[in-house]
């Protein structure tokens, strides 16, 4: 019998030590990661829930590997992200736009890369499913150049936020943050991407599944209970009514979204067309 593991990852803010002073305060991002693990507790995933200072990359990283060692061909792992997303000088060549898409966590930012390395540690036949509830995601999950004749986007914002007491919140890093975030941690960030190894020599044996909450080129927003992006999927799942594919859950939540953040559903790692026919959350 297949045995699900979901790890659900929120973040109210960051450390500011790491940030160059900045706290990244949002609001919706732990319910996010609690509604989501609601979901999965619902369908009978084991669930380990990381909640703002928990969510260290140490602690990211031991989940996704914990679940990794235990899972067989025909089990899935779902995991869902909500916070910040921002960005890393690439220092490697190998993004189009010269920047690595990230993840910021507690204490230091995941790459793209990273990511995507890890999911080579899975077993073939497994189901990987990602939901990022976060700026620049569309593509969060894998490494550039296995992907370049994809045409992704670059990832130059297509909007940008605009402070105001009544503006929306985004889950953005601000552009000085992210230049000063790097400065301050080059060296980090550099000795992490030359350590990686390249797209090519990455065997990705599972299927990786991403639902986002934008495009890269854009930017996600978050709300007073729920981020943007999560509310909507939230509303589409229906408390387990929703029944079709993959696709036709990510075109609903498109439909009911913004033009200016538009969800993208990415696939990585090796075709299942079993898995790209199942509803959302099957075990």
């Amino acid at each position: 019998m297949a045995k699900g593991i979901a790890l659900t990852i929120g973040l109210n803010k960051v450390d500011p030590s790491h940030y160059g002073g900045w706290d990244g305060e949002l609001n919706a991002c732990e319910y996010d990661a609690n509604d989501m693990a609601k979901i999965a507790q619902a369908k009978g995933f084991s669930v380990t829930k990381l909640l703002t200072a928990q969510a260290t990359r140490e602690a990211v990283f031991r989940e996704i590997k914990k679940a990794a060692s235990v899972l067989e061909g025909g089990d899935i792992f779902m995991l869902s992200y909500s916070g910040h997303g921002g960005q890393v000088r690439d220092c490697t060549d190998d993004e189009p736009d010269n920047e690595d898409e990230t993840w910021c966590l507690y204490d230091g930012q995941v790459l793209d890369d990273e990511l995507y390395v890890t999911w080579g540690k899975f077993k073939e036949g497994v189901r990987i499913l990602v939901f990022s509830d976060s700026c620049h995601s569309g593509s969060v999950t894998r490494m550039a150049k296995a992907f370049a004749a994809l045409g992704r986007p670059e990832a130059i914002l297509t909007y940008q936020p605009q402070p105001g007491k009544d503006a929306p919140k985004y889950k953005y890093m601000p552009v000085d943050v992210t230049v000063r975030t790097y400065q301050e941690n080059q060296e980090f960030y550099d000795n992490l991407q030359k350590a990686l190894p390249k797209a090519a020599s990455v065997n990705v044996r599972s299927t990786v599944r991403l639902i986002s909450g934008c495009q890269d080129n854009q930017v996600s927003q978050d709300g007073a209970f729920n981020g943007l992006f999560t509310g909507k999927l939230l509303q589409v799942w229906n408390d387990g009514a929703f029944d079709k594919s993959y696709s036709e859950f990510h075109r609903s939540i498109v439909s009911r979204m913004p033009p200016d953040q538009t969800p993208n559903h990415f696939i990585v790692g090796t075709h299942n067309p079993a898995y790209d026919s199942q509803a959302p959350f099957t075990i």
